[in-house]
């Protein structure tokens, strides 16, 4: 009955379930014409060795309307500033275009680059209470984009844009008029860990916030890819501004959240033009990335967390387990009616496994790996379960959230 159950709801997620196995949602038609000013803001935490990779991908883009880029630095100790700052030679600049002190609280740094882009970085001032670090450090650069900003680009340091990529942000923004348009980043996949894990984490989200049904006004899944989020200033403000999250530690879901909610438009999909750097060349540097933030996706609540494991075995690992069992009991030669029973059960349990397995090829696909690490999904499910649940254990140790020296509690009362 189990078995059944899985393999049904297979099914349903390959037909009914907004297409997120899809891998060709892809950005709208973008307008011609003359595009909005962009400011860029990148939230930057002890990133000095991630910067000089990155952000001058964002210094070259060919933009024909006015492109700003502010990086903030969240009270970093490695010289993210400094090495920030410097970037400026990276984009060739005019030669009279120097780096000058700018007087943004005396924090300021300034640079012009190619195409009359301009560079900033500022430091943060002290994170107020019941602010989440990095949403006052967005909240910074928002302060500093000033109110002549027509779009915010929300990045991060180890984001890379391929050239023309904010144009075409900013025209298909435009175009659809929309809230905000997000675009899931290509994540690194060099490493042997990297290979197995990561395609897999973007498949995990898109089952969660099917990007198609984020896609539909009507609908209310709502969420967005923090690595890339170009949102309208003034839809920003007219939701109540970042002060409405101040307290959320998935920033992304928390912002594509408010924004849709207060009635904007919004628009997520994936790419190949917007990729992540960040190496995680190590099974811990996953295990970390994803165990920092599970417990607090399940709002901290122990029952959810063990809805999800166990629902994660019942859709993952029963179907290959049932398909096992059957085929082992039929190949001992049962009696008449335990062999009726081990067909039935093969059957439903390779239906299941093998519908998992489509499912997955289009995400392969994406990262350029072998259909042949298809039906190892199952494995890979049951490591992110394992995650999971180790993400629950660590924040009832007081060690949850742990990022960059940081320990995130969490929040007095849910943000949106």
């Amino acid at each position: 009955m189990l078995t059944t159950a899985a393999a049904a709801a297979w099914l349903y997620l390959l037909v009914l379930h907004g297409g997120y196995w899809r891998t060709s949602h892809r950005l709208p038609p973008e307008a011609h014409g003359q595009l909005p000013s962009v400011t860029v803001v990148i939230p930057a935490r002890n990133e000095a060795e991630m910067l000089p990779a990155c952000l001058p991908s964002l210094l070259r883009q060919d933009y024909s309307g006015r492109l700003r880029v502010i990086v903030v630095d969240d009270d970093s100790s490695d010289g993210t500033a400094t090495v920030a700052a410097g970037l400026q030679s990276a984009a060739p600049d005019p030669p009279a275009a120097g780096l000058h002190a700018a007087g943004l609280h005396g924090a300021g740094l300034h640079a012009a680059g190619l195409h009359g882009a301009e560079l900033t970085v500022i430091a943060t001032r002290p994170t107020p209470p019941g602010w989440a670090g990095k949403v006052w450090a967005m909240a910074e650069g928002v302060r500093a984009a000033g109110p002549e900003a027509e779009y915010i680009l929300f990045t991060d340091a180890d984001i890379a844009y391929a050239p023309g990529t904010v144009a075409r942000l900013a025209g298909c923004a435009a175009a659809g008029d929309f809230a905000m348009v997000s675009q899931m980043a290509l994540l690194r996949t060099a490493s042997r860990w990297e290979k197995v894990l990561i395609p897999a984490f973007v498949y995990f989200f898109a089952q969660l916030y099917p990007f198609a049904r984020i896609s539909r006004p009507r609908a209310r899944t709502a969420a967005a890819a923090g690595g890339c989020m170009l949102v309208r200033a003034d839809a920003l403000a007219a939701a109540g501004g970042l002060s409405r999250i101040s307290g959320a530690r998935i920033d992304d879901v928390a912002l594509g959240k408010l924004l849709k909610r207060a009635g904007g438009r919004c628009w997520l999909g994936l790419t190949t033009d917007v990729t992540s750097e960040r190496p995680y060349g190590r099974l811990a540097d996953i295990w970390n990335m994803v165990a920092r933030s599970a417990y607090t996706q399940l709002h901290y609540s122990l029952a959810a967390t063990a809805a999800v494991v166990v629902g994660l075995a019942w859709l993952y690992l029963l179907p290959p387990a049932a398909a096992i069992a059957g085929l082992v009991t039929l190949g001992t030669g049962p009696a008449p009616r335990a062999s009726d029973t081990a067909s039935w059960l093969a059957g439903a349990g390779l239906a299941g496994w093998l519908v998992m397995a489509v499912t997955y090829l289009p995400m392969l696909r994406l990262y350029r790996l072998s259909p042949l690490r298809a039906p190892s999904l199952p494995l890979i499910a049951a490591l992110y379960a394992t995650m999971t649940a180790d993400s629950a254990l660590r924040h009832l140790r007081g060690r949850g959230g742990e990022w960059k020296g940081r320990l995130i509690q969490p929040p007095a009362s849910r943000s949106v």
